[in-house]
């Protein structure tokens, strides 16, 4: 058998219209998951490729701004593609100011959409993945959960919330049959990074730094995601994966 095969199983990926979460949803999609993809922005393009790899897709209209909607989120997910085996925490926000003039409304805005409504998420799709036995939740988090990063406060304490609660889930849930992980993106070219691409000299500063070469792709995550989506990464439980052309290792 092949472990990566996603044959069978449903996913449930957040801000997919776009990006990261369009290029983890498709390659979800051609390992073999169908894909529901939750969002406010809508993901007809994501879903026609989903569904041109041969998947099922569900569009599931969702503010993620709050944690309102996060029931039916996953219950619209059972309803319309009848499980729920992968959840990806995709779904998130940047905001850019000197820390001293940082506002309160960015910050808030920032660590509501970027942890508050990852947890929530976490909790209600794990309730039923243990009530399953199984599941597999993988999380996006950031360079900035390893680090500092400059003029992003509220995004760096988001990212870096990220990582420990990926670490306490996988504490509480492995022995359940739930491996909570994540994937640390580097500098990928999408719209969140689009004033990064945009400075010269903090483009050129990136680009001196990472051993690739390049900035990366959407594309460049789709592996890594169906590793932790599958059951190749069953013994693999509170691990935050780098996927960031050697960033971190300069």
């Amino acid at each position: 058998m092949n472990p990566f095969d996603l044959t069978g199983r449903v996913a449930l990926v957040t801000g997919a219209n776009t990006g990261i979460g369009q290029g983890i949803a498709v390659a979800l999609a051609e390992a073999g998951a169908d894909v529901a993809l939750a969002g406010r922005s809508s993901a007809e393009e994501t879903a026609g490729l989903v569904r041109a790899a041969g998947r099922r897709a569900a569009l599931i209209a969702a503010d993620l701004s709050t944690i309102a909607p996060v029931g039916d989120v996953v219950e619209s997910t059972l309803a319309e593609l009848g499980g729920l085996d992968i959840l990806v925490n995709n779904a998130g926000i940047i905001r850019r100011s000197d820390a001293v003039d940082f506002s309160e409304a960015d910050w808030d805005a920032v660590v509501d959409t970027n942890l508050k409504s990852v947890f929530f998420l976490c909790q209600a799709a794990g309730r039923h993945m243990i009530g399953q036995g199984r599941g597999k939740i993988v999380n996006i988090a950031s360079m900035l959960s390893f680090q500092g990063g400059i003029r992003v406060p509220s995004y760096t304490a988001s990212k870096s919330g990220v990582a420990g609660l990926t670490k306490l889930l996988a504490n509480e849930w492995a022995a359940k049959g739930v491996n909570v992980n994540a994937i640390a993106p580097g500098y990928i070219a999408t719209n969140n990074t689009a004033a990064l691409q945009a400075d010269a000299q903090r483009n050129r500063a990136i680009l001196e730094r990472i051993p690739a070469g390049r900035w990366g792709a959407p594309a460049d995550l789709g592996g890594a995601a169906v590793f932790l989506a599958s059951s190749a990464s069953d013994y693999v439980n509170g691990h935050i994966l780098a996927v960031d052309g050697g960033w971190l290792a300069r």
